[in-house]
């Protein structure tokens, strides 16, 4: 059967995650096989998607691939699935994929954004894609904890429980953190991530920028790959996934 990728854009906030639920509930991926099921005439559809963002968690270049009983247009199959999915949920891209394309398994890197809104009173209209903090954060403390990150290291202290990953140990390409007036914009790019991973990350730049945990304590707890030592993570509603990349020889 043919085989696409699709890149799509999503508002988490009212989505229990990707992933299907055993107990059933809103998803994105259930949202999205609903729509191909449709343009399939009935067939379910399985759609992979590259990363399994947790509920309430954000997408700009989420990537989701699957098979279709039947070649479509890539044009009229992006067009054919916005008028099926709700309007929390977009396709931006649609492409034929070659053989042996998995959205998951195939991607090289992703690239996550928090956005974290520091001090005074947070406007209303940021609430469902930015966190909240009541005070300015140290930016010489923000700064040094995001360069711990960098590098091929054991993450298991930042990693939340219920993960499926046969290892903790991850490479990240980069971990900037940039403030614009008082407020947080981090990203951070790694081969792979943990359950809850990029929210521990930034769990970790905010103890350390209200001075709540100093820096070398973090480091210590960093290097312990120990939960119960690192601080909680931030709230899912900063989160984007933004991008995710191939080899070229996957995008056909």
């Amino acid at each position: 059967m043919p085989l696409y990728r699709v890149t799509l854009a999503y508002d988490g906030t009212d989505f229990l995650g990707w992933q299907l639920q055993r107990r059933g509930g809103r998803t994105v991926q259930g949202v999205v096989e609903e729509a191909l099921s449709r343009l399939a005439g009935g067939e379910r559809v399985a759609a992979f998607g590259a990363g399994r963002t947790d509920a309430g968690v954000h997408a700009l270049g989420q990537v989701a691939s699957f098979d279709l009983p039947r070649e479509v247009e890539a044009g009229g199959l992006r067009r054919a699935l916005n008028g099926l999915l709700p309007e929390d949920v977009r396709v931006l891209d649609a492409a034929p994929a070659p053989p042996g394309f998995h959205a998951r398994k195939s991607a090289v890197s992703k690239l996550y954004r928090y956005e974290l809104d520091c001090g005074g009173v947070q406007l209303p209209q940021r609430r469902r894609f930015a966190a909240f903090v009541p005070r300015p954060l140290d930016e010489g403390a923000v700064g040094a904890v995001a360069a711990l990150y960098v590098g091929r290291h054991d993450f298991a202290s930042l990693a939340s429980s219920g993960g499926s990953a046969k290892t903790t140990v991850r490479t990240v390409r980069r971990s900037e953190a940039a403030f614009t007036g008082p407020n947080l914009v981090y990203e951070t790019e790694a081969d792979g991530f943990l359950r809850k991973m990029v929210r521990s990350m930034v769990g970790g730049l905010v103890a350390a920028g209200r001075a709540a945990v100093p820096v070398g304590e973090l480091a210590r707890a960093f290097e312990a790959r120990d939960r119960r030592a690192w601080p909680a993570p931030a709230p899912a509603r900063g989160l984007t996934l933004v991008r995710v990349l191939y080899p070229p020889a996957m995008l056909g």
